[in-house]
């Protein structure tokens, strides 16, 4: 509105002016023309007019104007109260939902604390058994670097194989041979295979230098040692522990580390072959089990064909216990058909003297008296 009032203003001063600049420039053109000066004198008056009318426009325009910017404000004023309490109710709800949020993760913090809690006091078990483990691993491997104790290990995991597997009397620990050798164990199982000796190595050395060479060259080097430590020790095998005679043709070499086992039989085949030659085979815990298992399985066997013969012996004396039985069920019978016979002719007496008591039962005494006969009944025969 207030726009619309100062373009209209400005628009009549314009005319105003247009019109006093027309009537001074006819003024200045002709001086002497008198009706041109009653023209001036009329457009000064419609101008006069004009602004007269204008200043009217203006004041009412001024009084809209008032009543508008009144009715306006009422407006604004009742739409600020408006938004004042939607603000008021909104800004209330959303401190109860954050105050509900809150307390929810107030518990769900206090409960992910917990929870975190217990994984920490897992997680320091779990660190707790890992140091241990690593001190048990630093402890194994300063005692696998002796050679002695290395060799006890070894010893040791194949006794407990052996006590596992056999019955006692089948085996023997550190059994001495004929010529003065000394066997890790000793298998004693009958023919065939015969006693078989056990003997437990452990090359771990050259083994872990092969698995820790650098470059191809070095890993050669420690491959040659290592086939070279192991065909040595089928040599000490083949010449100690087996002796003709006194132990069966094959013994064994344990070796307490299925990795070994597994590396001689994937990538050293030649030196699986030279043991075959020397009749030394190389068994790792798992295969020691399985041939233990199949040693079990012979011994039960071999005890089976002892007790079959002992129950072939028992069987013959139970066949003459039965020839004697049948000879006297015989004779029994011979003896029951007699006292058969006899019992028949017991019953045959008795019968007869039963009708010969009733028929004395029965005697007419006063027929007898008179002269008369007695009536008895006239039995023969046995």
């Amino acid at each position: 509105m207030l726009t619309t009032t100062l373009a209209l203003t400005a628009v009549a001063i314009a005319l105003a002016v247009v019109a006093i600049f027309a009537g001074y420039k006819a003024l200045n053109g002709s001086r002497q023309d008198g009706d041109r000066m009653a023209m001036l004198s009329e457009a000064m008056t419609r101008l006069a007019e004009s602004q007269a009318s204008l200043q009217g426009r203006l004041s009412q325009m001024a009084e809209g104007q008032v009543a508008a910017q009144a009715s306006v404000a009422a407006h604004l004023q009742a739409q600020e109260r408006n938004v004042t309490k939607i603000l008021d109710e909104r800004l209330a709800d959303v401190t109860r939902r954050v105050g509900e949020n809150l307390v929810k993760a107030g518990e769900k913090t206090g409960e992910s604390l917990t929870a975190l809690q217990a994984r920490l006091a897992v997680i320091d078990a779990a660190q707790k058994n890992i140091a241990d483990l690593s001190q048990s691993v630093t402890s194994l491997r300063q005692l696998l670097s002796n050679k002695q104790a290395r060799g006890a290990v070894a010893q040791s995991q194949m006794e407990d194989l052996v006590r596992d597997m056999l019955p006692v009397e089948y085996f023997e620990f550190q059994h001495t041979l004929s010529n003065g050798k000394r066997a890790d164990c000793i298998l004693k199982l009958p023919n065939p295979p015969g006693a078989l000796c056990v003997d437990s190595k452990y090359p771990l050395e050259s083994f872990a230098r092969m698995l820790d060479a650098e470059t191809d060259e070095l890993r050669r080097v420690a491959m040659r040692d290592f086939a070279r430590d192991v065909e040595k020790h089928i040599d000490d095998i083949a010449d100690k522990y087996i002796i003709s005679g006194e132990t069966g043709d094959v013994a064994l070499m344990f070796v307490p580390s299925d990795s070994i086992f597994v590396e001689l039989q994937s990538n050293f085949q030649s030196t699986v072959q030279y043991g075959f030659k020397r009749k030394v085979f190389i068994v790792s815990p798992n295969s020691l089990w399985a041939i233990l298992n199949t040693v079990r399985a012979l011994i039960r066997d071999a005890k089976i064909r002892d007790q079959a013969v002992a129950l072939q012996a028992e069987i013959g004396k139970m066949m003459e216990d039965v020839t004697r039985l049948q000879d006297r069920v015989t004779k029994l019978g011979s003896h029951f058909k007699q006292a058969t016979d006899d019992v028949r002719q017991i019953e045959t007496s008795t019968a007869k003297i039963l009708r010969r008591g009733t028929n004395i039962a029965h005697v007419n005494f006063e027929k007898a008296e008179a002269g008369a006969p007695l009536a008895l009944d006239d039995d023969s025969g046995t």
